[in-house]
C-alpha cells in the first residue's frame, strides 16, 4: 500500500500547477469574455516568442492540431501517412479524420521513435505526409531523408505533444522546418487544461488554419469590424482555444523554466535510482535535449510486474498498446516486431512535478521487489 510519506507515487502523471493559474482565471471570469479572445492571441504570441518563430495558431487540443496541420498540407482521401503504432491514438484518428490511410511504420528500440531510415522504408507512391511522433519528448530528426521527402513533395508534420521544450541539437522542436503541433492537456509539461497549437511554416498556413477553426468564417469582403456580415469561404471545425484555457497556459509559460529544470531534475533520479535495479532496462529520452514527458522502463513478464507494483500502490501504466494491433486499425496492421515487443515490455513509471528524490527511491524499491516477485529479475 502508499504509505503516508510517498502519496504522489499513487499517480502515474500529475498536473503541476505554480499557485498563478486561479488568479489568472478570475480575471478571465470578471471579465465575462470566456471564449477566442485576446487572452487567446496574447498565449499564442507568448509561445511564438519563446520559440522564436513568426506565428503559433492555438486550438482546442493536440489532436485538433494534428487534424488541421494536415488539412493545411493538403492531406486527404487517397493519400498515405507514415506514422509510427507506438504512439496514442489520437494520431491515427487525425489521419483518419481527413480521410486519408495510415501507414505504420516500426521504430527504434532504445528510443520508442520512429528514424529516418524506418520513415523511408515505410514510403510509398501515395505517401503525402510523415508524422514523427517525438516519444516521451525525444526529439527525432529526419535530417537523413529530408531530401528524399522533399524531392516528393512529403510534408513533415511533428507529433510533439510530449515534446514542448525539448530541443533538436540546440534548436527547439518546432523551429526547424516541420509543421509542428503540441498538446497542452491536462498532464503536459505545459497545460492549458486543455489545449493544441500549430507552429505553421507559412504565413498561408498559419491564415488556412486560423479560418478552419472557426469554421471556414471570414469577414465578408469590405465589411467594418463589428459588422453583422459575415462569409463562410471554406469547410471548417469549431477548434478555437477558449480565453479561461490560453489564460492557464500564459502562466505556466511563465514558470516554463522551473518546469524544464525539475523534469529533467526527476529523470536523472530515476535513472541513478534504477541504475542498481536487476532486469530494468531504461528508455532513453536524451535527458540533456528533452524536457521529459514520461519515465518508461522495458522489463521481461510486463503485465505481471505491472499488476504486483499496482498491489504496492505505484501508479505504473502503458504508453502504449500499439496502434496496429487495435481492432479500429486493424485493416492497415502490418508486421512492426519492434513495436510489438515493445508494447509487451513498456512500463511507465510515475513521473509528474509532485514526486520528489525520495518518492523515487520508494518507487525503484518497488520495482526491484515487484521483479523479484515475478521472476523478472
Amino acid at each position: 500500500m502508499i504509505t503516508q510519506a510517498h502519496p504522489g507515487v499513487g499517480r502515474n502523471a500529475s498536473p503541476y500547477l505554480y499557485g498563478t493559474e486561479s488568479a489568472a482565471l478570475v480575471r478571465i471570469l470578471e471579465s465575462g469574455q470566456y471564449g477566442h479572445t485576446e487572452v487567446t492571441e496574447e498565449f499564442e504570441r507568448g509561445i511564438a516568442d519563446f520559440l522564436q518563430v513568426p506565428d503559433a495558431v492555438a486550438l482546442t487540443s493536440g489532436t485538433a492540431a494534428l487534424h488541421t496541420a494536415l488539412l493545411a498540407a493538403g492531406v486527404g482521401p487517397g493519400d498515405e501517412v507514415v506514422v509510427p503504432s507506438m504512439t496514442f491514438c489520437a494520431t491515427v484518428q487525425a489521419i483518419l479524420a481527413v480521410g486519408a490511410t495510415p501507414c505504420f511504420a516500426d521504430i527504434d528500440p532504445d528510443t520508442l521513435c520512429v528514424t529516418g531510415r524506418l520513415v523511408a522504408d515505410a514510403l510509398t507512391g501515395s505517401t503525402a505526409a510523415a508524422i514523427p511522433v517525438l516519444f516521451g519528448g525525444r526529439a527525432v530528426d529526419l535530417g537523413p531523408v529530408q531530401e528524399v521527402l522533399d524531392e516528393r513533395g512529403i510534408t513533415v508534420i511533428e507529433d510533439a505533444a510530449h515534446a514542448f521544450g525539448s530541443r533538436r541539437g540546440n534548436r527547439l522542436v518546432g523551429t526547424t522546418g516541420a509543421l509542428t503541433c503540441f498538446s497542452f492537456g491536462p498532464i503536459k509539461n505545459l497545460t492549458c487544461g486543455q489545449g493544441g497549437m500549430v507552429i505553421p511554416r507559412t504565413p498561408e498556413e498559419a491564415a488556412f488554419i486560423r479560418r478552419t477553426r472557426l469554421l471556414g468564417v471570414d469577414r465578408a469582403p469590405g465589411a467594418p469590424a463589428g459588422s453583422t456580415t459575415y462569409e463562410v469561404g471554406t469547410f471548417g471545425l469549431r477548434y478555437q482555444l477558449p480565453a479561461l484555457n490560453a489564460a492557464i497556459g500564459l502562466e505556466q509559460l511563465a514558470h516554463f523554466a522551473t518546469t524544464e529544470r525539475t523534469r529533467r531534475s526527476l529523470w536523472h533520479a530515476y535513472r541513478a535510482a534504477l541504475a542498481p535495479v536487476r532486469g530494468v532496462r531504461l528508455v532513453d529520452v536524451d535527458p540533456d535535449h528533452a524536457v521529459p514527458h514520461l519515465c518508461q522502463i522495458r522489463v521481461p513478464h510486463r503485465d505481471a510486474v505491472f499488476a504486483d507494483l499496482r498491489a504496492r500502490g505505484i501508479g505504473v501504466r502503458v504508453h502504449y498498446p500499439p496502434n496496429h494491433l487495435q481492432p479500429a486499425f486493424a485493416p492497415w496492421r502490418r508486421d512492426l516486431p519492434a513495436t510489438e515487443q515493445a508494447g509487451a515490455e513498456v512500463l511507465s513509471l510515475p513521473f509528474h512535478q509532485h514526486l520528489t528524490e525520495t518518492d523515487i527511491d520508494h518507487v525503484a524499491a518497488a520495482l526491484g521487489q515487484a521483479l523479484k516477485t515475478t521472476g523478472a529479475a
